[in-house]
């Protein structure tokens, strides 16, 4: 079972995609939130399919395809999450985990064109696995209870303007990560306990050609070490996206260039969907 939203940009409809068929869920929710998540909403969803008692969304097809998460109260980035990703940014894995935040308003749906910021010369595309809050989490106990407050995973793009993140920036990465458009997330949210996330292939491209191939084995902390450290620093609430960083294959290795406006973006996690954006 997968659970998206569909519609133009600010009418999106959730929906569940169940064995090819996608399903109305605005008689059970009016959308996939926090609120949704917190109230088990995942868990009434599938007894819902289970007694047929969901409608089948003629034209589902059509509709644009948006973030299958309402605009999150919270977007918590992990930086330098894949050894090799460190390593091609001159720097060390770090020893803790690196956080900085994005603005609930760089959400956008997963294949939605993309603005380059005003004046910018190095915007960079990063294939991430996202993590949904789905029960509040603070000061837990150990990395084995993190799970319980996940409600499922997606496909994320941490788009990232370099200049502005590393020269512009006084020490904090958020300048260049929080333009509009900066995250798009999608196409689905899949249930937690339907994803092995230890070992998702992620991959992208740049107009066709290949750039980033690697696996969330790779990470050097992973979701549950995640989910519980970020607890200890702040509480995580339902709906909360956490983005877990990227791989190696970026343009700030120095080996590929900067986007620039008709770029073609594709990203992929394996199980979680393919996005496609063009850069404005």
């Amino acid at each position: 079972m997968k659970l998206a939203r569909l519609g133009a940009a600010g009418q999106e409809r959730p929906v569940a995609v169940d064995g090819g068929t996608t399903y109305d869920l605005v008689g059970l929710t009016a959308d996939l939130d926090g609120a949704f998540l917190a109230a088990d909403g995942i868990a009434k969803v599938r007894s819902a399919l289970a007694a047929g008692a969901l409608p089948e969304l003629a034209g589902a097809q059509e509709l644009r395809v948006g973030s299958p998460v309402a605009r999150p109260g919270a977007v918590v980035c992990i930086g330098m999450n894949y050894a090799a990703h460190a390593a091609e940014s001159g720097a060390a894995p770090p020893e803790v985990p690196i956080m900085f935040l994005k603005t609930p308003n760089t959400v956008a749906g997963p294949n939605d064109p993309v603005p380059i910021p005003r004046g910018s010369e190095r915007t960079d595309w990063e294939v991430e696995l996202g993590v949904v809050i789905g029960k509040r989490a603070l000061y837990l106990g150990s990395p084995e209870e993190s799970l319980a407050h996940v409600a499922g995973f997606v496909c994320g793009n941490d788009v990232s303007e370099r200049q502005f993140q590393l020269a512009d920036s006084g020490g904090q990465w958020s300048k260049g990560k929080c333009a509009p458009g900066f995250n798009p997330l999608g196409p689905w949210l899949v249930p937690a306990d339907e994803v092995d996330h230890a070992n998702l292939r992620l991959r992208s491209w740049v107009n066709g050609e290949p750039r980033q191939d690697s696996s969330t084995a790779d990470m050097v902390f992973g979701v549950e070490h995640l989910v519980w450290h970020l607890s200890q620093y702040l509480a995580l609430e339902p709906g909360d996206v956490i983005m877990t960083g990227t791989p190696q294959g970026v343009a700030l290795s120095g080996k590929y260039p900067y986007l620039k406006a008709g770029d073609v973006v594709e990203i992929e996690i394996e199980g979680l969907g393919r996005q496609r954006q063009e850069f404005v």
